[in-house]
């Protein structure tokens, strides 16, 4: 098995690293400077600066899907990103993770990424002049409304949202909430997802139209917190939407292809997630060394008592195990598909979260008082992580299609030897 990165793999990520240390990350200062100032929901101006940079020198888009003739209308060529693989995105993105602010810098953020990949494969022409281009040219942001406080929306198919038609308009009501992006004052259009035909078979209930943020009877109801920070300027609300009528041609696919489009969607979009998780405790455990080798107690330095070089030890060996997965299931999802490669995406979003969670509990440890100040960010990282073990399905629903798949490979045979007596069976 070769592991050595492709020419192209090492251009990219090297442009990016280099993009990054010599560019955005001189201006951190600046960014929380000015996220400091005023209002908290504004954009940044430094955000707009690097964009501009990021833009002229051709690293923009990566994420968008090389055209394969998934389009369902024959433009495709002319809403093309970079066009790169997701192997050689999972190398990027890693290096986008290492500083949180640095996707929106090249165009790469969620919900963005996700929602201009949904309309560049099952959007008509109209949606992609009017929202599509629009957001690949960096000029506003989306959000992405599925999540609903009354049910347990991690199984899709509960959801309540109502949509309804009427003439030529379908008429929206319900409440929605993480929605991502809608703290942000250039977020411009959301895809919500709701019910069209309730009496449709389970997975056929559901649809997802385009609403733009402006239209009569949406409201932000209030952002939320994620363990007290509001991350702003992008945040996540609670949206409530009271009859709401958007045209038909809204409609994303068609009627009824609203829990397709979310398979779809949330593919790579989870495994985008766990590329920049690779990055975020990359970050860690460089904070824990240096704090390590920096700091003395009892005579000696951090560094020098053995449960640190078990523990630093660990998350070296974590780290790698980590990429090695994610890696793989890029590699799948590129050569197979993603239906191929989804015990794989299950496995790297489970274990992705989980391992980055355990280095910077560890970094913040290591800190002592100073790791849950926001001085060093190691806190504000944990809160942000520690979401992704809900973000895009919870690990309980993730680690139930592995354990299925691995149970299918026994079924059958437990079967043969309990009735061949070889099995005691419990009483």
């Amino acid at each position: 098995m070769d592991f050595t990165l492709s020419e192209r793999e090492t251009w990219f990520r090297d442009r990016v690293k280099a993009f990054i240390h010599g560019e955005i990350r001189p201006r951190d200062g600046d960014y929380h400077a000015q996220q400091r100032e005023g209002d908290r929901w504004k954009a940044l101006p430094v955000i707009e600066e690097m964009k501009a940079k990021a833009k002229a020198a051709g690293l923009w888009n990566f994420f968008m899907p090389p055209n394969s003739g998934q389009s369902h209308v024959d433009d495709s060529f002319e809403f093309e990103g970079t066009q790169l693989s997701n192997l050689e995105y999972a190398l990027c993105a890693e290096e986008m993770g290492r500083l949180g602010w640095a996707s929106e810098c090249f165009n790469c953020s969620a919900p963005d990424t996700g929602n201009m990949e949904v309309l560049h494969r099952y959007g008509t022409r109209a949606q992609k002049d009017a929202w599509l281009k629009p957001l690949m040219l960096g000029e506003i942001r989306s959000a992405f409304l599925m999540t609903e406080p009354a049910v347990a929306s991690s199984d899709a198919t509960n959801i309540e949202t109502r949509m309804e038609r009427d003439g030529d308009h379908y008429v929206i009501n319900g409440r929605k909430w993480w929605s991502s992006g809608v703290g942000d004052p250039r977020c411009r259009i959301a895809i919500v997802m709701g019910k069209t035909s309730p009496e449709a078979s389970r997975h056929s209930q559901q649809s997802q139209i385009l609403v733009p943020l402006d239209a009569p009877g949406v409201r932000i109801e209030r952002m939320l917190s994620v363990f007290g920070y509001d991350h702003a300027p992008h945040g996540h609300g609670e949206v409530v939407l009271e009859n709401v009528r958007v045209p038909v041609e809204n409609v994303l696919l068609g009627e009824g292809r609203g829990f397709e489009i979310a398979q779809g969607r949330l593919g790579p979009g989870r495994i985008h997630h766990c590329m920049r998780t690779i990055g975020v405790a990359e970050e860690a455990i460089a904070a824990m060394a240096k704090r390590l080798v920096s700091r003395v107690a009892f005579g000696k330095r951090l560094s020098d008592h053995s449960v640190w070089e078990q523990r630093l030890a660990r998350a070296r060996i974590d780290i790698e195990m980590t990429r090695l997965l994610c890696l793989k299931a890029a590699d799948m999802m590129d050569k197979a598909g993603n239906k191929a490669a989804q015990l794989e995406i299950a496995m790297i979003k489970v274990q992705a979260p989980m391992m980055a969670l355990q280095i910077i509990d560890d970094a913040i440890q290591a800190h002592g008082g100073a790791g849950v100040s926001s001085d060093f960010g190691l806190a504000h990282d944990w809160a942000g992580i520690r979401t992704l073990r809900l973000a895009d399905g919870p690990d309980e629903v993730h680690n139930r299609a592995i354990a299925r798949a691995e149970f299918g490979k026994y079924g059958d045979f437990k079967a043969d030897r309990v009735s061949s007596g070889e099995i005691g069976v419990s009483r």
